[in-house]
């Protein structure tokens, strides 16, 4: 699927047309529509607002396709605006600066849902000076690169090192796109592969590392160019060692959630559906270890490719129409912001409502709002809790009260 043209084109085998700016990077296939299960309904429900007319997004600043904005530890001054094309740029208290921390657009396939798509920093990132980005390289493949800074406010990208390379050489969408870490170890979601219905079965082929969870501490041990830890649930067992969760479509954002239990990390991932469902899965991390999401045998709640038992059921489903493409979002730390504050946030490209749900465990029903921000891409905030979002109109906005 393209994102920068004027329409939203399915490439399933029934045709959506929809009149945008600019069109989905994770954006959904669309085909025949079928009604929303009474359970998937729900997810949509207007009830109970008491946000609305209470926020604001204000535009901080305008980038060329921003697609991330991240903090990094040790600069609470600073954010990071990943551009579409090749860059990072860089914000500091809010004002955008001229030079790009990063530019690599040379190395990057930039079009439809291709291009520079994720940072991250790791925890200790002042001490180290390493930090990392996931993008479509020139041959259409997923890379994994290792860089090093030479400033606050500037990389040096002769330091380059790839840490892994997969392949993707069919299709140009499905290319998941986002890195975090947890503690020492990095993860990042890949998407199916591309195309529609998943043919080749690649999210339930635990031999293929897309349609994944990925799960490595990135630093170079010896010769390798990363190491797998030993929890990871398929260590001596049959599939790629790497592979921490399987059965996803286009896990195009997600986060960690180390706010809202005090005893267990959690993970919530916004997974780009088919013909029917867009879907949320907030789950225990420890769940989501070695778990099966349940791509192509289900879609939402509803079976896709025959179906089965032991999969991971979505905590919330958005029907088809008037969504098409889920951006997962995050748990809200800002506390100038009392009405999302500790409240999940997350939206659809296409439908550009901001909907929130107090994360818990099991089902959960999206509540309006009273925002609507259109082509976002992501969510994100600063070290101290600020709350942006990013969207492919070029804008970068802070949510305020």
């Amino acid at each position: 699927m393209t994102i920068m043209g004027r329409l939203f084109a399915a490439t399933s085998t029934v045709l959506a047309t929809f009149a945008l700016a600019s069109v989905s990077l994770a954006c959904a296939d669309e085909g025949d529509q079928t009604s929303p299960e009474p359970a998937a309904r729900d997810s949509a429900s207007n009830q109970g607002s008491t946000t609305r007319a209470r926020l604001r997004a204000v535009r901080v600043a305008g980038f060329d396709s921003p697609v991330e904005i991240k903090a990094a530890p040790g600069y609470p001054r600073l954010m990071f605006v990943v551009e579409q094309p090749g860059r990072v740029m860089v914000m500091r208290r809010g004002r955008k600066l001229k030079r790009p921390f990063l530019d690599i657009r040379g190395k990057v396939q930039y079009g439809g849902e291709e291009g520079l798509l994720s940072v991250a920093f790791p925890p200790d990132y002042r001490k180290s000076k390493r930090f990392y980005v996931y993008y479509n390289d020139n041959a259409g493949n997923i890379r994994v690169v290792e860089y090093r800074r030479r400033s606050a406010v500037r990389a040096r990208p002769n330091t380059a090192r790839l840490v892994m390379r997969i392949g993707h050489p069919v299709n140009s969408n499905h290319n998941g796109g986002q890195l975090n870490f947890l503690g020492r170890n990095l993860y990042f979601g890949t998407g199916d592969g591309g195309g529609g219905g998943d043919e080749p079965g690649n999210a339930q082929n635990r031999n293929s590392l897309l349609g994944k969870l990925i799960r490595i501490n990135p630093v170079q041990s010896g010769r390798r160019a990363y190491s797998v830890p030993r929890s990871n649930p398929f260590v001596g067992r049959a599939g790629r060692d790497e592979i921490f969760s399987f059965g996803l479509r286009n896990p195009f954002r997600w986060s960690f959630d180390t706010t809202s239990s005090k005893r267990n990390v959690r993970i919530a991932i916004g997974d780009v559906g088919q013909d029917a469902f867009e879907e949320i899965n907030y789950l225990n991390l420890s769940r989501a270890r070695g778990g099966n999401f349940g791509w192509n045998r289900w879609e939402g709640f509803q079976p896709y490719e025959g179906g089965g038992s032991g999969t991971i059921k979505p905590s919330l489903v958005l029907p088809h129409p008037p969504n098409c493409s889920v951006i997962g979002g995050l748990v809200v730390r800002d506390r100038s912001l009392p009405a999302l504050r500790g409240r999940y946030v997350f939206t659809d490209f296409c439908n550009g409502r901001i909907l929130s749900f107090k994360p818990h465990l099991g089902r959960a029903a999206g509540r309006p709002t009273g925002l609507r921000i259109s082509s976002v891409s992501s969510f994100g905030q600063s070290l101290g809790g600020a709350l942006f979002v990013t969207s492919l109109d070029g804008s970068v906005y802070r949510i305020r009260q």
